[in-house]
């Protein structure tokens, strides 16, 4: 009842009640009053006329008093509408995030809080926009930079050959291996970013298949424990022993896992230890990858998953893409898992969550 009472319609038709019933008792007083006149004979010869024109006093009456009343009623209704009206009129005109105050609990208050909930939408879709063409302003000026470097040098080195600005076979052979290495870098970059983009469509398409997550870890950390050893790195391993079902791309989370140890070698103290541990946690499998750090990269870790931004060793020997952690990031979430950093005692981290298929 409650919630038929908050009808509009129903609230516009009590006003029309109310305001019948007003127009219909201001007619009664006016023909009582008209009987009253004839009781006391103060009709003239003229009564005919007088009868016409006090019925259309009558009339006139009832219908100025319906309309004044039911006006009155529904004023504040007008007034809201009005509101309502001229709030639309300012969030086409750009004023998004603009929010009608309601009031009530009728159609007019949900036609407000349609409208608050569109223009919010409109002010996140806008902002949104907005980051979207920072964040391209920033790709293209991160990647114009990133590509020119090694370009330039290759520039460079093949106008010495084209020159013969060489003093010996060997000067020649050394600018040869530098063309070399900076096409290469030149490859790796291109490929990097195309990569980037591809995982940033909305569309891509993952090749899942359940996997026994710890026996996988367990294969690649094998793979990886030559290459530690290389760098002075022994390998503290936590990995649980149960059967870890998750739905994966197997090729694609490889990527990240290599990303990850890549990482820990190169930010390692050496020598010391790296600590690779899998947990069950509810319906979640926790990886943790961690190695000894004198300091952070950088002050907020969680920024290394950011598009082109590295370390400070890593500006400094001019190593690394920048989207390498950024693409790992995109690839975790596409598994519906989430990846972050953190710095805690000496120790940087990398964790990654799972989801468990039960």
């Amino acid at each position: 009842m409650k919630r038929f009472g908050n009808k509009l319609i129903v609230k516009l038709l009590v006003a029309i009640a109310i305001s019948f019933v007003v127009s219909l008792c201001m007619m009664t007083l006016i023909t009582f009053f008209y009987v009253y006149l004839s009781k006391k004979n103060e009709a003239t010869e003229h009564s005919l006329l007088i009868s016409y024109l006090l019925m259309l006093l009558q009339y006139s009456v009832g219908i100025f008093t319906f309309i004044v009343v039911f006006l009155l009623m529904v004023r504040k209704k007008i007034v809201y509408l009005k509101r309502i009206s001229e709030s639309v009129h300012q969030i086409a005109n750009g004023k998004l995030g603009l929010a009608i105050k309601l009031e009530s609990r009728d159609e007019l208050t949900q036609l407000a809080q349609n409208i608050n909930y569109m223009s919010n939408q409109l002010e996140n879709k806008f902002e949104h926009e907005r980051q979207l063409e920072r964040a391209k302003n920033e790709l293209i000026t991160n990647v114009s930079h990133d590509l020119r470097t090694p370009l330039t040098s290759i520039i460079g080195y093949l106008d010495l050959l084209k020159k013969e600005q060489y003093a010996s076979k060997e000067q020649y052979q050394e600018y040869l291996e530098t063309i070399y290495s900076k096409s290469k870098r030149l490859k790796y970059l291109i490929d990097e970013l195309f990569e980037y983009t591809h995982l940033s469509s909305p569309d891509v398409l993952l090749n899942l298949n359940e996997v026994d997550l710890s026996g996988l870890l367990e294969q690649i950390v094998g793979e990886y424990i030559p290459i530690f050893e290389n760098e002075q790195l022994s390998i503290q391993k936590s990995i649980t022993e149960e059967n870890v079902p998750v739905f994966m791309d197997i090729e694609m989370m490889v990527r990240v896992y290599d990303n990850l140890f890549m990482n820990a070698i190169k930010y390692s103290m050496k020598p010391s230890e790296i600590q690779i541990s899998l947990d069950i946690f509810s319906s979640k499998a926790i990886l943790k990858v961690s190695n000894r750090a004198k300091k952070p990269p950088v002050e907020e870790v969680n920024k290394l998953f950011e598009r082109f931004f590295r370390g400070d060793k890593a500006r400094k020997d001019n190593q690394g893409s920048g989207l390498g952690l950024a693409i790992s990031k995109r690839i975790v979430e596409l598994h519906n898992g989430s990846i972050h950093a953190e710095y805690k005692e000496g120790w940087m981290s990398f964790i990654i969550e799972h989801p468990i298929h039960l």
